[in-house]
């Protein structure tokens, strides 16, 4: 059986510019602040069974704001 690797994705506030592509793809892996700007929900560890939508929210930020990092 293959050793499932534990993920987790991290924001840079710095680099989030609010266009929201990561919510709107992993609801449950993302949150907005009161100005729209993506964070990780809780610690930002990803869930079993979510880790493509972790992949394609990191594939798809414009300003290349998220990282999805082995835990």
């Amino acid at each position: 059986m293959p050793e499932h690797k534990v993920l987790q994705v991290i924001v840079d506030p710095e680099r989030c510019q609010g266009h929201n592509r990561c919510k709107a793809l992993a609801p449950r892996l993302f949150e907005l602040d009161a100005l729209g700007h993506a964070r990780a929900v809780g610690d930002g560890m990803v869930p079993p069974g979510l880790e493509d939508k972790a992949r394609l929210a990191e594939a798809n930020c414009p300003e290349f704001a998220i990282k999805v990092a082995q835990a």
